[in-house]
């Protein structure tokens, strides 16, 4: 499978892989999606994460614009680190007296008692609003709406301290628009298209996400730092033999096959492939019973990093400009649109693969599911014949390195 497929991989076995991983696998015929915990599997809190809430509205927000995978790549990193910034600045100010209070006493609230989880519910929710409300202005007042509701959960009115969360989370959440407004997302393009054989050409300009790879990173040192090698040259024996495969696999598609590729491609007014990932994240911190401060330190860790991975993988993609599988040969049968962007390496590949590694991190007993997942996920854009074997390799590869950089590094 892909977890074996690294520059050492040998193309003539491409065929072997993709048939060992569909009968080895089980494959959905629908798009995969996160399967609901029973109610016995999920940790009883006095007070659930209002974290868990704040991404399903960043879901639905993502899905209701259409925004596309780069944008919401973008949301998803700003609004989880920004939560996660907004909750550790709480427990920064809060005074050692105010963090040991209620300790142990049997609510369920753990160590600082509910005066600390009502500060922490209200900086995720004070980040939240600001940081979504920047992305969709049409959505700020049912922001505010959910923000206030949040603010009147449990006994007594508006808990003092959630009021003193919320003022923390928006100043936090500020912060982090003002980033946005700098990070070089929406520059313009003045480049011009190389041309040459083996190079990717489109009549749409400019080309789909050709300024990401200058995008300001939140943990790489500098963009090309996990730049994967030159892939195969064009027309070489390895290029061809992988050609072959794809066309092979493509020409010859099962209807499970066909149904990963289509589950997968997450297109127009969905979550988008990332939001898949933050779906299956907020499971597992339901399942695990985590606290606001815990479950913020998941999404930010994964977002950060899946953001950084696809801007490797884009300042990857404009180094090569390496053409499509389509236009190196009309035999290649695809499933739908070809985004408008080389082929080498896979975007999908370079999310999902840091995304996967992240989360067994945090969650280790789930290695196994999220490599089958993120296999799953890779050879559905084979499957598509919209990438190359050898795309999906080295995003892997960099993906997972870009992961277990910032793993390494802590909260950004």
């Amino acid at each position: 499978m892909f977890s074996r497929i690294y520059p050492g991989f040998r193309w003539h076995v491409a065929a072997a892989l993709a048939a060992a991983l569909t009968t080895a696998c089980d494959v959905p015929t629908t798009r995969p999606e996160v399967v609901p915990l029973a109610s016995d599997q999920v940790a009883a809190v006095a007070a659930p994460p209002v974290t868990l809430e704040w991404h399903e509205v960043a879901r639905n927000q993502v899905a209701a614009n259409n925004m596309n995978a780069l944008a919401a790549a973008r949301l998803y990193a700003a609004v989880s680190v920004a939560q996660a910034r907004a909750v550790a600045e709480v427990d920064a100010s809060s005074s050692a007296e105010e963090a040991g209070a209620q300790a142990g006493n049997g609510d369920g609230y753990g160590a600082g008692g509910r005066a600390l989880a009502e500060a922490r519910r209200g900086a995720v929710a004070g980040a939240s609003v600001r940081v979504l409300g920047w992305f969709s202005s049409t959505a700020l007042a049912a922001l505010e709406q959910r923000l206030a509701a949040q603010g009147e959960v449990g006994p007594g009115d508006v808990h003092p301290q959630f009021t003193r969360g919320v003022a923390i989370g928006r100043a936090v959440g500020d912060a982090m628009i003002a980033r946005l407004a700098s990070d070089g997302f929406t520059s313009p393009w003045t480049g011009t298209m190389p041309s040459g054989p083996g190079l990717w050409t489109t009549a749409t300009l400019p080309p789909g996400g050709v300024m990401l790879g200058a995008v300001t990173p939140y943990f790489l040192d500098y963009n090309s730092q996990f730049r994967p090698p030159p892939p195969p040259a064009f027309q070489s024996p390895a290029f061809n033999a992988d050609l072959a495969q794809l066309v092979t696999i493509t020409t010859n598609l099962t209807p499970a096959q066909r149904a990963i590729a289509l589950g997968w491609a997450y297109g127009a007014n969905t979550f988008t492939p990332i939001g898949y990932w933050d779906a299956l994240g907020a499971q597992y911190v339901a399942a695990a019973g985590l606290d606001d401060a815990a479950a913020t330190r998941v999404f930010a860790m994964m977002h950060a990093a899946v953001f950084d991975a696809l801007i490797a993988c884009f300042e990857a993609k404009y180094h090569y400009w390496l053409l499509r599988p389509h236009q190196a040969d009309p035999a290649v049968v695809r499933q739908f649109a070809v985004p408008n962007y080389p082929a080498y390496p896979s975007g999908h590949a370079s999310v999902s693969s840091s995304a996967a590694r992240v989360l067994a991190h945090f969650f280790p007993a789930r290695t196994a599911e999220l490599n089958a997942k993120l296999e799953e996920a890779m050879m559905s854009r084979v499957y598509a014949g919209i990438h190359y074997f050898f795309d999906m390799s080295a995003a892997r590869t960099m993906g997972e390195a870009v992961a277990d950089h910032a793993l390494a590094q802590g909260l950004p």
